[in-house]
Protein backbone atom coordinates (compact mmCIF):
# COMPACT_ATOMS: atom_id res chain seq x y z
CA UNK A 1 0.00 0.00 0.00
CA UNK A 2 2.82 2.35 0.91
CA UNK A 3 4.56 1.34 -2.27
CA UNK A 4 1.54 2.29 -4.37
CA UNK A 5 1.23 5.63 -2.59
CA UNK A 6 4.91 6.28 -3.20
CA UNK A 7 4.49 5.55 -6.94
CA UNK A 8 1.47 7.82 -7.13
CA UNK A 9 3.35 10.57 -5.39
CA UNK A 10 6.31 10.21 -7.76
CA UNK A 11 4.01 10.29 -10.78
CA UNK A 12 2.28 13.35 -9.34
CA UNK A 13 5.58 15.11 -8.74
CA UNK A 14 6.84 14.14 -12.21
CA UNK A 15 3.65 15.44 -13.81
CA UNK A 16 3.87 18.63 -11.76
CA UNK A 17 7.49 19.21 -12.83
CA UNK A 18 6.68 18.54 -16.49
CA UNK A 19 3.74 20.94 -16.29
CA UNK A 20 5.94 23.52 -14.58
CA UNK A 21 8.63 23.07 -17.23
CA UNK A 22 6.06 23.46 -20.03
CA UNK A 23 4.71 26.64 -18.45
CA UNK A 24 8.23 27.95 -18.05
CA UNK A 25 9.08 27.02 -21.65
CA UNK A 26 6.03 28.82 -23.07
CA UNK A 27 6.65 31.81 -20.83
CA UNK A 28 10.22 32.09 -22.18
CA UNK A 29 8.97 31.43 -25.74
CA UNK A 30 6.45 34.28 -25.62
CA UNK A 31 9.01 36.62 -24.04
CA UNK A 32 11.57 35.84 -26.79
CA UNK A 33 8.90 36.11 -29.50
CA UNK A 34 7.76 39.42 -28.06
CA UNK A 35 11.32 40.74 -28.10
CA UNK A 36 11.81 39.68 -31.72
CA UNK A 37 8.48 41.21 -32.74
CA UNK A 38 9.35 44.43 -30.95
CA UNK A 39 12.72 44.59 -32.70
CA UNK A 40 11.12 43.86 -36.07
CA UNK A 41 8.45 46.50 -35.53
CA UNK A 42 11.06 49.07 -34.55
CA UNK A 43 13.15 48.14 -37.60
CA UNK A 44 10.13 48.49 -39.89
CA UNK A 45 9.25 51.85 -38.36
CA UNK A 46 12.82 53.09 -38.81
CA UNK A 47 12.99 51.78 -42.39
CA UNK A 48 9.57 53.27 -43.18
CA UNK A 49 10.73 56.58 -41.73
CA UNK A 50 13.96 56.52 -43.74
CA UNK A 51 12.06 55.68 -46.93
CA UNK A 52 9.76 58.63 -46.34
CA UNK A 53 12.77 60.86 -45.70
CA UNK A 54 14.28 59.75 -49.02
CA UNK A 55 11.07 60.34 -50.97
CA UNK A 56 10.54 63.69 -49.25
CA UNK A 57 14.03 64.72 -50.37
CA UNK A 58 13.05 64.01 -53.99
CA UNK A 59 9.59 65.53 -53.75
CA UNK A 60 8.98 68.76 -55.65
CA UNK A 61 5.31 69.31 -56.62
CA UNK A 62 3.91 70.80 -59.80
CA UNK A 63 2.38 74.25 -59.33
CA UNK A 64 -1.33 74.00 -58.59
CA UNK A 65 -2.48 76.05 -61.58
CA UNK A 66 -0.75 73.68 -64.04
CA UNK A 67 -2.36 70.38 -63.07
CA UNK A 68 -5.55 69.48 -64.92
CA UNK A 69 -6.56 66.52 -62.78
CA UNK A 70 -6.47 65.22 -59.24
CA UNK A 71 -3.59 62.77 -59.58
CA UNK A 72 -4.18 61.01 -56.25
CA UNK A 73 -7.84 60.44 -57.14
CA UNK A 74 -6.90 59.20 -60.61
CA UNK A 75 -4.51 56.65 -59.08
CA UNK A 76 -7.06 55.44 -56.54
CA UNK A 77 -9.56 54.87 -59.35
CA UNK A 78 -6.83 53.09 -61.36
CA UNK A 79 -7.36 55.29 -64.38
CA UNK A 80 -4.63 55.85 -67.00
CA UNK A 81 -2.00 58.42 -66.00
CA UNK A 82 0.66 60.44 -67.78
CA UNK A 83 4.14 61.10 -66.42
CA UNK A 84 6.70 63.45 -67.94
CA UNK A 85 10.21 61.99 -67.90
CA UNK A 86 13.07 64.48 -68.05
CA UNK A 87 16.81 63.88 -68.14
CA UNK A 88 19.17 66.81 -67.55
CA UNK A 89 22.64 67.17 -69.00
CA UNK A 90 24.16 67.60 -65.53
CA UNK A 91 25.61 65.28 -62.92
CA UNK A 92 28.09 63.49 -65.17
CA UNK A 93 31.27 64.44 -67.04
CA UNK A 94 32.01 66.97 -64.27
CA UNK A 95 29.05 69.20 -65.12
CA UNK A 96 27.14 70.68 -62.19
CA UNK A 97 25.29 73.69 -63.65
CA UNK A 98 21.49 73.60 -64.00
CA UNK A 99 21.66 72.75 -67.69
CA UNK A 100 18.84 71.89 -70.05
CA UNK A 101 16.61 68.87 -70.41
CA UNK A 102 18.67 66.55 -72.57
CA UNK A 103 15.87 63.98 -72.73
CA UNK A 104 12.14 64.67 -72.87
CA UNK A 105 9.59 61.85 -72.92
CA UNK A 106 5.87 61.72 -72.22
CA UNK A 107 4.83 58.37 -70.77
CA UNK A 108 1.29 57.09 -70.34
CA UNK A 109 0.53 54.09 -68.15
CA UNK A 110 -2.82 52.39 -68.68
CA UNK A 111 -3.72 49.58 -66.21
CA UNK A 112 -6.94 48.85 -68.10
CA UNK A 113 -5.24 47.96 -71.39
CA UNK A 114 -2.00 46.83 -69.67
CA UNK A 115 0.01 49.10 -71.96
CA UNK A 116 2.66 51.76 -71.47
CA UNK A 117 3.27 54.32 -74.21
CA UNK A 118 6.49 56.34 -74.34
CA UNK A 119 6.86 59.22 -76.82
CA UNK A 120 10.09 61.19 -77.17
CA UNK A 121 10.07 64.90 -77.94
CA UNK A 122 13.12 66.30 -79.78
CA UNK A 123 15.04 68.53 -77.42
CA UNK A 124 15.55 71.09 -80.24
CA UNK A 125 11.83 71.35 -81.03
CA UNK A 126 10.99 74.96 -81.89
CA UNK A 127 8.43 76.38 -79.44
CA UNK A 128 7.05 79.59 -78.01
CA UNK A 129 7.42 79.53 -74.23
CA UNK A 130 4.13 80.55 -72.53
CA UNK A 131 5.87 82.27 -69.62
CA UNK A 132 8.84 83.70 -71.51
CA UNK A 133 7.59 85.43 -74.66
CA UNK A 134 10.69 87.64 -74.79
CA UNK A 135 12.88 84.55 -75.14
CA UNK A 136 10.72 82.96 -77.84
CA UNK A 137 11.02 81.22 -80.18
CA UNK A 138 13.23 78.82 -78.28
CA UNK A 139 14.11 75.15 -78.10
CA UNK A 140 11.87 73.06 -75.85
CA UNK A 141 14.88 72.06 -73.74
CA UNK A 142 15.34 75.74 -72.81
CA UNK A 143 11.98 75.76 -71.01
CA UNK A 144 13.63 74.06 -68.05
CA UNK A 145 16.49 76.58 -68.01
CA UNK A 146 14.13 79.56 -67.88
CA UNK A 147 11.20 78.28 -65.85
CA UNK A 148 12.02 74.82 -64.55
CA UNK A 149 9.73 71.82 -64.81
CA UNK A 150 6.60 73.99 -64.60
CA UNK A 151 7.47 75.87 -67.78
CA UNK A 152 8.35 72.62 -69.54
CA UNK A 153 4.95 71.15 -68.65
CA UNK A 154 3.10 74.31 -69.72
CA UNK A 155 4.86 74.29 -73.08
CA UNK A 156 4.22 70.61 -73.78
CA UNK A 157 0.57 70.92 -72.82
CA UNK A 158 0.24 73.87 -75.16
CA UNK A 159 1.78 71.98 -78.08
CA UNK A 160 0.15 68.56 -77.61
CA UNK A 161 -3.00 69.25 -75.55
CA UNK A 162 -2.30 66.27 -73.29
CA UNK A 163 -2.70 66.33 -69.49
CA UNK A 164 0.51 65.71 -67.56
CA UNK A 165 -0.20 64.26 -64.11
CA UNK A 166 3.33 64.00 -62.71
CA UNK A 167 6.98 64.21 -63.62
CA UNK A 168 10.32 62.58 -62.85
CA UNK A 169 13.53 64.55 -63.42
CA UNK A 170 16.83 62.62 -63.29
CA UNK A 171 20.34 63.81 -64.05
CA UNK A 172 22.82 61.61 -65.89
CA UNK A 173 24.51 60.49 -62.69
CA UNK A 174 21.11 59.37 -61.45
CA UNK A 175 20.66 57.21 -64.56
CA UNK A 176 23.94 55.43 -63.86
CA UNK A 177 22.99 54.80 -60.23
CA UNK A 178 19.44 53.67 -61.07
CA UNK A 179 20.71 51.07 -63.53
CA UNK A 180 23.31 49.78 -61.06
CA UNK A 181 20.80 49.58 -58.21
CA UNK A 182 18.40 47.36 -60.16
CA UNK A 183 21.25 45.04 -61.18
CA UNK A 184 21.67 46.30 -64.74
CA UNK A 185 19.44 46.37 -67.83
CA UNK A 186 19.12 44.07 -70.84
CA UNK A 187 19.06 46.01 -74.11
CA UNK A 188 19.54 45.04 -77.76
CA UNK A 189 21.59 47.58 -79.71
CA UNK A 190 19.93 48.93 -82.90
CA UNK A 191 23.31 49.82 -84.44
CA UNK A 192 27.03 49.20 -84.22
CA UNK A 193 29.12 51.92 -82.57
CA UNK A 194 31.71 52.71 -79.90
CA UNK A 195 31.34 55.39 -77.25
CA UNK A 196 33.19 56.24 -74.03
CA UNK A 197 35.26 53.09 -74.32
CA UNK A 198 32.27 50.74 -74.78
CA UNK A 199 31.49 48.93 -78.04
CA UNK A 200 28.05 47.86 -79.24
CA UNK A 201 27.08 45.60 -82.12
CA UNK A 202 23.81 45.85 -84.04
CA UNK A 203 21.30 43.15 -83.07
CA UNK A 204 23.30 41.98 -80.05
CA UNK A 205 21.79 42.06 -76.57
CA UNK A 206 23.86 43.43 -73.70
CA UNK A 207 23.40 43.29 -69.97
CA UNK A 208 24.51 46.83 -69.15
CA UNK A 209 25.67 48.37 -65.91
CA UNK A 210 25.17 52.09 -65.34
CA UNK A 211 28.30 53.31 -67.12
CA UNK A 212 27.68 51.15 -70.19
CA UNK A 213 24.02 52.23 -70.30
CA UNK A 214 25.11 55.88 -70.19
CA UNK A 215 27.56 55.30 -73.06
CA UNK A 216 24.77 53.56 -74.99
CA UNK A 217 22.31 56.43 -74.43
CA UNK A 218 24.63 59.40 -74.82
CA UNK A 219 26.12 58.93 -78.28
CA UNK A 220 24.53 61.18 -80.91
CA UNK A 221 26.90 62.46 -83.59
CA UNK A 222 27.91 59.04 -84.96
CA UNK A 223 24.29 57.92 -85.26
CA UNK A 224 22.93 58.20 -88.83
CA UNK A 225 19.63 59.36 -87.32
CA UNK A 226 21.26 61.95 -85.07
CA UNK A 227 19.26 62.87 -81.99
CA UNK A 228 16.35 60.67 -83.09
CA UNK A 229 18.61 57.64 -82.90
CA UNK A 230 19.72 58.66 -79.44
CA UNK A 231 16.09 59.09 -78.38
CA UNK A 232 15.40 55.51 -79.47
CA UNK A 233 18.31 54.20 -77.41
CA UNK A 234 17.18 56.22 -74.40
CA UNK A 235 13.69 54.72 -74.69
CA UNK A 236 15.15 51.20 -74.89
CA UNK A 237 17.06 51.71 -71.63
CA UNK A 238 14.08 53.37 -69.99
CA UNK A 239 11.75 50.53 -70.93
CA UNK A 240 14.17 48.02 -69.40
CA UNK A 241 14.44 50.12 -66.22
CA UNK A 242 10.66 50.34 -65.96
CA UNK A 243 10.18 46.60 -66.17
CA UNK A 244 12.66 46.10 -63.34
CA UNK A 245 11.86 49.04 -61.08
CA UNK A 246 8.09 49.56 -61.10
CA UNK A 247 7.42 47.08 -58.35
CA UNK A 248 6.44 47.24 -54.70
CA UNK A 249 9.76 45.61 -53.80
CA UNK A 250 11.76 48.38 -55.45
CA UNK A 251 9.64 51.22 -54.09
CA UNK A 252 10.21 49.90 -50.58
CA UNK A 253 13.94 49.44 -51.20
CA UNK A 254 15.55 52.01 -48.94
CA UNK A 255 18.97 51.74 -50.59
CA UNK A 256 17.48 52.27 -54.05
CA UNK A 257 15.56 55.38 -52.95
CA UNK A 258 18.47 56.79 -50.94
CA UNK A 259 20.74 56.39 -53.95
CA UNK A 260 18.39 58.35 -56.21
CA UNK A 261 17.24 60.92 -53.68
CA UNK A 262 20.14 63.27 -54.47
CA UNK A 263 19.95 62.73 -58.21
CA UNK A 264 16.22 63.02 -58.82
CA UNK A 265 13.26 65.35 -58.38
CA UNK A 266 9.67 64.23 -58.76
CA UNK A 267 6.11 65.29 -58.02
CA UNK A 268 5.33 61.69 -57.03
CA UNK A 269 4.70 61.23 -53.32
CA UNK A 270 5.56 58.00 -51.51
CA UNK A 271 1.88 57.01 -51.62
CA UNK A 272 1.79 57.74 -55.36
CA UNK A 273 4.81 55.48 -55.86
CA UNK A 274 3.28 52.59 -53.95
CA UNK A 275 -0.02 52.97 -55.83
CA UNK A 276 1.81 52.85 -59.16
CA UNK A 277 3.88 49.86 -58.04
CA UNK A 278 0.88 47.86 -56.82
CA UNK A 279 -1.83 48.88 -59.29
CA UNK A 280 -0.02 49.68 -62.55
CA UNK A 281 2.84 47.19 -62.82
CA UNK A 282 1.04 44.99 -65.38
CA UNK A 283 1.05 47.92 -67.82
CA UNK A 284 4.83 47.57 -68.22
CA UNK A 285 4.37 44.14 -69.86
CA UNK A 286 3.52 45.81 -73.17
CA UNK A 287 5.36 48.98 -74.15
CA UNK A 288 4.68 51.12 -77.21
CA UNK A 289 7.54 53.37 -78.31
CA UNK A 290 7.30 56.41 -80.60
CA UNK A 291 8.91 59.78 -81.26
CA UNK A 292 7.86 63.23 -82.45
CA UNK A 293 9.39 63.78 -85.89
CA UNK A 294 10.62 67.25 -86.78
CA UNK A 295 12.38 68.89 -89.69
CA UNK A 296 15.73 70.56 -89.13
CA UNK A 297 16.05 74.23 -90.04
CA UNK A 298 18.12 77.28 -89.14
CA UNK A 299 16.70 80.56 -87.90
CA UNK A 300 18.85 83.51 -86.90
CA UNK A 301 21.83 81.21 -86.55
CA UNK A 302 20.00 78.72 -84.31
CA UNK A 303 19.32 75.10 -85.34
CA UNK A 304 15.75 74.01 -84.58
CA UNK A 305 13.60 70.96 -85.17
CA UNK A 306 10.32 72.29 -86.53
CA UNK A 307 7.42 69.94 -85.84
CA UNK A 308 4.44 70.32 -88.16
CA UNK A 309 0.90 70.75 -86.92
CA UNK A 310 -0.01 67.39 -88.49
CA UNK A 311 2.75 65.62 -86.53
CA UNK A 312 1.80 67.33 -83.28
CA UNK A 313 -1.81 66.29 -83.90
CA UNK A 314 -0.71 62.68 -84.50
CA UNK A 315 1.21 62.58 -81.23
CA UNK A 316 -1.64 64.29 -79.37
CA UNK A 317 -4.15 61.75 -80.68
CA UNK A 318 -1.88 58.84 -79.76
CA UNK A 319 -1.24 60.00 -76.20
CA UNK A 320 -4.86 60.99 -75.56
CA UNK A 321 -6.04 57.60 -76.86
CA UNK A 322 -3.54 55.90 -74.54
CA UNK A 323 -5.13 57.86 -71.67
CA UNK A 324 -8.65 56.91 -72.73
CA UNK A 325 -9.40 60.50 -73.81
CA UNK A 326 -11.13 61.74 -76.96
CA UNK A 327 -8.98 63.56 -79.54
CA UNK A 328 -8.92 67.34 -79.60
CA UNK A 329 -8.01 69.53 -82.55
CA UNK A 330 -4.85 71.53 -81.96
CA UNK A 331 -4.66 75.24 -82.68
CA UNK A 332 -2.57 76.43 -85.61
CA UNK A 333 -1.35 79.64 -83.98
CA UNK A 334 0.92 77.97 -81.39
Amino acid sequence: MDHKNSDNELRHRSHHHRHHRRKKFWRIFWIVLGVFLAVDIIAVIIAWHNIHVATNTMYNPISGDISDRNFTKTLKEKKPVSILLLGTDTGEFGRDYKGRTDSIMIMTVNPNTDKTTIVSVPRDMKVNLPGYADYSPAKINAAYTYGGVDETIKTLKQYFNVPIDAYVLVNLKGLVKAVDQIGGVDVTSPLTFTNLGYSFEKGKQYHMNGKRALAFCDMRYDDPRGDYGRQERQRLVLMSILKSSISYKTVLNQKFLNTLSKEMLTSLTFDNMTQLATGYRSATNSTISDHTQGQGNWENGVAYESVSLAERQRISNKLRAALGLKPKTLKTGE
